[in-house]
């Protein structure tokens, strides 16, 4: 085992999970932007929605705070 090693794992982990969320409930691989500027404004956006959602989930009480699911219409 390296030095930091298991750290390591704990930060890789965190960002595929990250990845993974952004890719599967958000959708960041259609986004439809056509240009660098279109892209962060849709990017942006999809994670203030996604901010929004957690919040309100935290809120109100809901057993899962990250699950979109309430919101998938």
């Amino acid at each position: 085992a390296r030095y930091g090693e298991p750290m390591l794992k704990k930060v890789r982990q965190l960002i595929e999970s990250v990845n993974d969320t952004l890719k599967g409930q958000l959708d960041l691989e259609q986004h439809g932007g056509r240009t660098f500027d279109g892209v962060a404004v849709r990017v942006a956006q999809r994670l203030l929605a996604m901010t929004a959602a957690i919040w309100h989930n935290n809120k109100t009480g809901a057993p899962v705070t990250r699950s979109l699911i309430a919101y998938d219409h």
